[in-house]
């Protein structure tokens, strides 16, 4: 499977479009959670996907230290449904935490994830920093990863 890792201006038209029709289907129409999906960090990011003829199949953005958070983070992580379920979520997570260590040299990083998916983190070595709370009605949960280890190194 090809992996690209774009900044904004280098995203074409085509794929901006399919990654934030995506971003839509899944936190917006899925989740039924209407709220402001652009929010002027996309042009500052890191985009990290994978597509097949053109359909977005999972994708996350990469936000440099002190873009967000003190630290750098990773977000809007998405996998379309019916690629779900087969491992390429933690391909999208090995990938992004490599790039945000070993391209940006961050060794820490911060992220926001729904509360049911802590335990998905956690396998990445990801620790709750914060209490569970709403956001956009969803129940959410801060996490840290420290030292930044990718989840096939601490299988080894």
């Amino acid at each position: 499977m090809s992996w690209q890792l774009k900044t904004f201006e280098e995203l074409t038209n085509e794929q901006l479009y399919n990654i934030i029709k995506e971003r839509l289907n899944i936190f917006v129409v899925e989740q039924d959670c209407p709220y402001p999906e652009l929010d002027d960090i996309d042009q500052h990011c890191f985009h990290l996907f994978t597509e097949e003829e053109g359909e977005i199949k999972a994708y996350c953005r990469i936000l440099e230290a002190g873009l967000k958070y003190e630290e750098a983070s990773i977000g809007r992580v998405i996998v379309k449904e019916k690629y779900r379920r087969n491992g390429l979520a933690t391909e999208l997570l090995n990938n992004a935490i490599d790039f945000t260590k070993n391209g940006l040299n961050e060794t820490k990083i911060k992220i926001q994830a729904q509360d049911y998916l802590k335990e998905f983190y956690g396998s990445f070595g990801f620790q709750p920093v914060s209490e569970v709370y709403l956001e956009d009605g969803i129940p959410h949960v801060d996490m840290i990863l420290n030292g930044v280890v990718s989840n096939e190194a601490a299988k080894a």
